[in-house]
């Protein structure tokens, strides 16, 4: 994986970073946002990108 487009997935409950994804800067301008399985939650839990 490429660093530049290297993005980290944090929980929206728990703050928790638990994934790490993809994304093209360039066509994507907005952060994504994904519905992820989070471990400290055990729950199906919204995921937000963060620096």
């Amino acid at each position: 994986m490429s660093q530049d487009n290297l993005v980290k997935l944090q929980c929206t409950d728990c703050r928790s970073i638990n994934y790490q994804s993809q994304r093209n800067k360039k066509k994507l301008k907005d952060k994504l946002e994904l519905k992820k399985f989070c471990n400290t939650c055990r729950n199906h839990t919204q995921h937000k990108e963060v620096k």
